[in-house]
C-alpha cells in the first residue's frame, strides 16, 4: 500500500497533502486509544509521538506573512491540540484523545471543503511553504 500512496501523493495538491497529514494525525491518535485500550504504554507513546511530528510540521510550515489571521489561528489550533494530545497520554485518557480526535477531524473536514473548491480559496496554498527537498512523508505512514 505505501506505493499506493506515494503514488496517489505525487500528484497532490498543497492542500490534499495538508488533508493526508491530517489524515495520519487521526491515524496515529486512533491507533493511541487502541493502545490506551490494551494497556499498551510503549505503543500509545511511540503513536503519540508520530501525531505530535506532523503537528510540529504543520506549524512550522505555516507562512504568517502570508497567511495573517488564518494562519495565526492555525498555528493557535496547533498549539492547543498539541496539548491536549500531551495531556490524554500523559493521564493515558481515551476520552480526551478521541476529543482531540474531533477537534482534528473538523478542521481536516474544513480542508477537505477547500481542497474540494480550490477556486473559492485561491491564497490557501500560498499560505502553506513548500515541502524541503528530501522530506520523506513515508515517515508518517503506518
Amino acid at each position: 500500500m505505501g506505493t499506493y500512496q506515494q503514488h496517489t501523493l505525487k500528484g497532490a495538491s498543497a492542500v490534499e497533502l495538508v488533508v493526508a497529514l491530517y489524515d495520519g494525525i487521526l491515524r496515529f491518535l486512533y491507533a493511541a486509544c487502541d493502545a490506551v485500550d490494551r494497556g499498551d504504554e510503549t505503543a500509545r507513546r511511540n503513536q503519540v509521538k508520530r501525531a505530535l511530528d506532523i503537528i510540529l510540521h504543520l506549524q512550522a510550515r505555516l507562512r504568517m506573512d502570508v497567511g495573517g489571521r488564518p494562519a495565526q489561528a492555525l498555528s493557535d489550533f496547533y498549539a492547543s491540540i498539541f496539548a491536549q494530545i500531551l495531556q490524554a497520554s500523559q493521564g493515558a485518557s481515551k476520552a480526551k484523545f478521541l476529543h482531540a480526535i474531533q477537534c482534528v477531524q473538523n478542521v481536516r473536514d474544513a480542508w477537505k471543503q477547500v481542497a474540494l473548491t480550490p477556486a473559492a480559496n485561491p491564497s490557501v496554498p500560498q499560505m502553506l511553504s513548500a515541502p524541503e527537498n528530501g522530506m520523506d512523508s513515508r515517515r508518517w505512514s503506518a
